[in-house]
């Protein structure tokens, strides 16, 4: 069985670094879900993705959607690190797989904590009336 790893810098999603800056601040924008959660995504279709907290995880896909992940439980240094990797036989991301936070030690990458991954709810912006 042949692994593929894969490391995902998370990287701005939307426009602005997903962010609004606010008073020196910055505010996450507003979403709301949408539909049932998934249990996989589709690697391929992965376009970029975002640590927002030691929980979620947003992954920008092909075609401009938007899953969160909610892991289980908190993840240490995920935030901090804003980096993770993982591995799988599977063309697809699942919530039974498991995500390594990478840390970076004089320049040379190396796995630290491994945290499960929760199902994937697809999110889109509200509208904000001006």
């Amino acid at each position: 069985m042949r692994k593929l790893l894969f490391i995902i810098p998370a990287i701005a999603l939307l426009s602005g670094g997903g962010a609004v800056a606010l008073a020196g601040k910055k505010v996450a924008e507003p979403v709301r879900t949408v539909g049932e959660p998934k249990n996989c995504v589709t690697i391929s279709q992965i376009r970029s993705t975002k640590v927002i907290d030691s929980r979620n995880i947003d992954f920008r896909m092909a075609g401009g959607k938007t899953y969160r992940n909610t892991l289980p439980q908190s993840c240490p240094g995920l935030k901090f690190e804003d980096r993770f990797s993982y591995r799988t036989s599977l063309n697809q991301l699942c919530s039974v797989d498991i995500v390594r936070v990478l840390h970076d030690q004089g320049g040379q990458l190396y796995e630290g904590a491994g945290c499960g991954l929760g199902k994937f709810q697809m999110l889109e912006k509200i509208a904000q009336s001006r």
